[in-house]
């Protein structure tokens, strides 16, 4: 045989295998995926981990929990000499506690206390009115409330006294009860600073009323926010078994809003158009100007009018033309309800994730006060104090941490939504469904663990790409509130605004992607790039389910807030005995809504994998045998009807050429021809 033939067959064979293997085979091959990546979140987390021991290993941590005076001394331990600073170097070994000499001295814009700090054994446990009281406290308890080089038994008559001993009166007070602070029992001169921290308010009166309604009533806030969880629950079976009912009731809502609105409108505009002239004449006498502003008011009317008919147009071609997706919409929705069923576990994904999230988050803000801690002593040129900051390459190390509160944050998310896709890929490519693996949130728990936490942590890198800029341009234009002109202003506003729209994106590709990765096993890039093909194909569909989808599951978060809302209002009207509830009520809002939030975005994330899912089925399966559907019956039945539809379109289309195609042959020769 020629060898040339040969090796063009080879190739072809080559050819056909990559094409083969750009199949999508849904969990038939595993393979390690984005392995690099996993090794540089690996190598970040253990540079994460470097900077909690740093500021273990430098006294950083120490300080922060056992405290430190204003002369960098850590209480409780024995402690070496600072260079350059005075009354350092001292025994606290038997001085366990901080002692602040003016406790209510805040500072708003820095929050935090300028006071004074010493290392005392022991906090008065009541008010001390007079120097004498502080004489009388450090000689029988033994614990001096001054400056360590004052004596205590010379207090009343030391002229340091006003500035080197606390200011009278000294308020009783308690330690904290594990960082050892002198904290006072009567927190009413914190006021100011609770002001600066939250911005509330600025009578004490009000908010001691709205704390005590809270404490009153924490039973009920307990019972409400248990409330809003079982409603969460509930919606999302329900959803299965009404959502068909439910979508066309909303979408009708909505095109009939929309109707009204423009009628109104026209309405209006045609009274004030007729109103207008009628006054018109009675005006132009008194003036001009009132005879414009009706002009003006007119040509408004008319804008508002001609742009409602324009949306309402738009809403009801659209409506006509995507009728059958929302029809796909309505058995997504009816089939994610059967998911929940087949996997009830997955309602605890939301718990878990929030568990997750609120570990790492403790343990992120913990170690941020350490590093407030951490660092070389200076002292302050205001205050006199000495406080402990990192200098030179050192004080990258706070920006380094803050990368890692967004990079981790994503990943531990993605993780979740890596989770759910490979559940529900699981459910969906399983063609029996009695034979669903035992666990298969477990098992997809660990395929992501053993395969996939490169793609998950390359996924969540590219979000922390985009959301870090985003937040540094906010704060930015919070720094510059009133001080920049309207142009910066209006620029800085556009690109947080075009940044969140991409973060937005972005979020939905990946989530994509992890399906993807979860169907195929294939790299982030690779996984991407396949399904941003399926969706564009499937661009219409997509636009249908993710704005009835999104306003269907925003109502059902709406719904949840309201009812609890609304059972909150009874049962706190009912108890009497605070005159303030509308923090508690606050609270469980809040609570319900990130509640219905999280599962909600659980029953989200299902919808879409699934229609990833559907998408990939239709493509390469058309129910022939060898190429059987994997879909649930409700999506079988609205492919069938589907075809139906084409059928019908297309015999319609024959019978009008064909109507055609008679007319053309039975038309009459034209006069002045004739037969050869």
């Amino acid at each position: 045989m020629d060898p040339k033939r040969l090796s063009s067959s080879s190739q072809q064979q080559v050819r056909l295998r990559k094409r083969t293997k750009r199949e999508w085979r849904p969990l038939e091959d595993r393979s390690c995926t984005d392995l690099p990546w996993f090794l540089l979140f690996t190598v970040f987390c253990v540079g994460m981990g470097s900077i909690c021991g740093f500021t273990i290993v430098t006294g950083g941590a120490a300080r922060l929990v056992f405290g430190y005076d204003s002369y960098g001394n850590t209480c409780g331990q024995r402690n070496e000499q600072i260079e350059g600073v005075r009354l350092s170097g001292l025994d606290h070994s038997d001085r366990k506690f901080v002692f602040f000499l003016d406790p209510c001295n805040i500072d708003i814009v820095q929050r935090k206390i300028k006071s004074m700090a010493l290392c005392v054994s022991l906090c008065p446990t009541e008010e001390l009115k007079t120097y004498q009281d502080l004489k009388r406290f450090a000689m029988f308890n033994g614990s001096e409330l001054c400056s360590y080089e004052l004596a205590g038994h010379k207090y009343p008559g030391l002229p340091e006294r006003f500035t080197k001993c606390p200011k009278l009166p000294v308020p009783p007070s308690k330690p904290l009860p594990v960082f050892n602070r002198c904290t006072p029992v009567d927190i009413s001169c914190y006021a100011r600073f609770a002001e600066a921290v939250v911005t509330f308010v600025g009578d004490n009166s009000v908010l001691h009323r709205l704390i005590a309604g809270v404490a009153a009533s924490k039973e009920i806030i307990i019972g409400l926010c248990v409330l809003a969880l079982v409603l969460s629950m509930i919606l999302m079976v329900i959803i299965r078994y009404i959502s068909a009912v439910l979508v066309w009731i909303l979408t009708s809502l909505v095109v009939l809003g929309s109707l009204a609105g423009t009628s109104v409108l026209w309405w209006l505009y045609i009274d004030h158009r007729l109103y207008g002239n009628d006054t018109s004449t009675k005006v132009t006498k008194e003036g001009k100007e009132e005879v414009e502003v009706s002009r003006d008011s007119s040509q408004a009317l008319l804008v508002y009018a001609v742009a409602a008919t324009v949306f309402t147009i738009i809403l009801l071609l659209l409506m006509l033309f995507m009728r059958k997706r929302v029809a796909l919409t309505i058995a997504l929705f009816h089939v994610a309800g059967k998911v929940f069923i087949h996997l009830p576990l997955l309602t605890l994904q939301p718990f878990v994730t929030f568990l997750a999230l609120l570990l790492f988050w403790i343990y992120w803000i913990l170690v941020l006060l350490f590093l407030g801690t951490t660092g070389n002593p200076v002292q302050n040129e205001e205050t006199g104090l000495t406080e402990f900051r990192l200098t030179g390459p050192l004080q990258y190390l706070t920006w380094y941490h803050a990368v890692g509160l967004v990079w981790i944050s994503e990943f531990i998310l993605a993780c979740q939504q890596m989770t759910v896709a490979g559940a529900v890929v699981t459910y969906y490519f399983t063609r029996d469904k009695n034979r669903l693996p035992v666990t298969p949130i477990l098992s997809s728990v660990l395929r992501l663990v053993r395969y996939h936490l490169g793609t998950v942590a390359k996924g969540s890198f590219i979000i922390t790409l985009v959301k870090i800029p985003r937040l540094v341009l906010m704060y930015i234009h919070n720094q510059l509130k009133g001080k920049e002109n309207a142009c910066a202003r209006c620029l800085l506003k556009t690109c947080i605004c075009c940044l969140w729209c991409l973060e937005k994106c972005l979020n939905y590709l990946n989530q994509n992607a992890y399906a993807a990765t979860a169907i195929n096993s294939t790299s982030f890039c690779t996984s991407a790039r396949d399904a941003f093909v399926i969706l564009v194909e499937n661009a219409l569909r997509v636009a249908t389910i993710n704005a009835v989808g999104d306003f269907v599951l925003f109502l059902g978060k709406i719904l949840i807030v309201t009812t609890t809302a609304f059972a909150g209002v009874l049962l706190l009207n009912y108890q009497r005995d605070y005159a303030e509830w509308l923090l508690p009520l606050i609270i469980v809002c809040l609570f319900s809504f990130l509640v219905a939030h999280c599962f909600l975005s659980i029953f989200e994330i299902v919808v879409d994998v699934l229609f990833l899912c559907f998408a990939i089925d239709t493509k390469y399966n058309d129910g022939t045998p060898g190429k059987e559907f994997f879909m649930d019956k409700a999506l079988m039945e609205f492919v069938e009807s589907s075809r139906r539809l084409e059928r019908a379109v297309e015999r319609g289309r024959s019978r009008v050429k064909e109507a055609v195609s008679e007319g053309a042959e039975m038309k009459p020769m034209a006069p002045g021809t004739s037969s050869a």
